[in-house]
């Protein structure tokens, strides 16, 4: 196991005091959890549905904008906006998922589908196999998404794979492509109930969310039919792109992309606690009200039940008991810009672990690295 926290350098003659992210934390999950007010863990179906109907009003809005106006003033504007706001309506349909929603499945069930279909996401395909995320973040071997590829595996990958994983833009359209047919070294695909994304009893359900994508799909093709291609493009085509970076930006930063390079593990070095301590919050300025408050990220990730409108409470109220193992987020202006330096860099950098060992880092291959136009060190 790792020291209690603190490596001592001697450098100048003088003792250096370091942090060591990787080590064991000095207190319990169950610290953690009885930090948080007891308020904070209660759901309120009101709320929540009250958080759906404004999301649904705003995208009703700017849809009735953009017909009535038919301006190329108007219309990047409303790719931006509407973009974002598929987006929130997805980490809506996320806390359905995960059941923070409200207390009752039945209610998370039918609006996770409605939030989700609407987005072209398969609502119980993509719920379980976000499960296994959480359940197994940080996890080189069991976590589901973004996870690091072990440097064998990374080695086998052609060059126009390890090129689109890692070559901004492409990076931030990957998530239909994981949803078809997951990362590199994983097999099954979100829609098919007979992969082993999913257990016996859960193919009912995948079918399910799949026949409910399905008729979104065909639903979208009606309108092809009424409107014409270009304008279906115009009016869902480009906002749904745009949905799919804001996705792939925000999800890889909260586990990649921090200052100082984070542990992923191993067999009996990894437990959930020192797992879910590797996540990270983001200040997005302008948008954290708009997505939800998804950059309260840590304790999201540690206790999933709490409901969106409550994170930034029970972060506040689990910092003390974290201590040095809580990142606080650089604080964003309006737009939060200093993410995408973040990005680029991490994108640079962190491209495989180590075969062995039960606390890794990221490597970085020198010949891509090069290739991005920065020299290896």
């Amino acid at each position: 196991m790792g020291s209690l926290g603190l490596n001592y350098e001697k450098g100048n003659e003088e003792m250096e005091l370091e942090f060591d992210p990787s080590a064991p934390p000095p207190f319990k999950l169950s610290e953690i959890r009885a930090a948080i007010p007891k308020h904070c863990w209660v759901k309120n179906p009101w709320k929540s549905l009250s958080y759906v109907f404004r999301d649904f009003t705003i995208v009703a809005a700017l849809v009735a904008i953009a017909i009535f106006s038919d301006s190329w003033k108007f219309w990047p504007l409303y790719w931006v906006a509407q973009g974002t706001m598929f987006w929130a309506i997805f980490v809506l349909g996320h806390d359905c998922g995960h059941g923070s929603f409200s207390d009752s499945a039945f209610l998370n069930s039918v609006v996770g589908h409605i939030l989700h279909s609407s987005i072209l996401v398969p609502y119980h395909g993509w719920r379980i196999s976000h499960r296994t995320h959480h359940q197994n973040h940080g996890n080189v071997e069991a976590d589901e998404s973004w996870v690091p590829m072990p440097e064998k595996l990374y080695k086998e990958l052609d060059f126009a794979t390890k090129f689109f994983r890692f070559k901004i833009p492409f990076p931030l359209l990957a998530y239909p492509m994981y949803l078809i047919s997951r990362s590199p070294g994983k097999k099954g695909s979100h829609f098919n109930p007979y992969s082993d994304l999913f257990q016996h009893h859960e193919r009912k359900y995948v079918i399910t969310s799949t026949l409910c994508w399905t008729v979104m799909v065909a639903f979208l093709y009606y309108l092809y039919t009424v409107i014409g291609s270009f304008q279906l493009f115009k009016l869902y085509g480009i906002p749904y792109m745009i949905f799919v970076m804001w996705l792939d930006f925000v999800t890889y930063l909260h586990h990649h992309g921090h200052e100082q390079k984070l542990p992923w593990y191993r067999g009996e070095e990894w437990s959930y606690l020192r797992g879910g301590l590797t996540t990270i919050d983001r200040d997005y300025g302008l948008f954290n009200n708009i997505q939800h408050d998804i950059g309260t990220h840590v304790i999201h990730h540690l206790f999933p039940q709490i409901p969106h409108y409550h994170l930034a409470e029970a972060t506040k109220a689990a910092k003390p008991i974290l201590g040095k193992y809580y990142r606080e987020p650089k604080k964003s202006g309006i737009i939060p810009f200093h993410l995408i330096g973040n990005l680029v860099t991490s994108m640079k950098q962190d491209h495989f672990v180590s075969d062995n060992g039960e606390i890794v880092y990221y490597q970085t291959d020198p010949q891509l690295l090069k290739l991005f136009g920065k020299k290896a060190e």
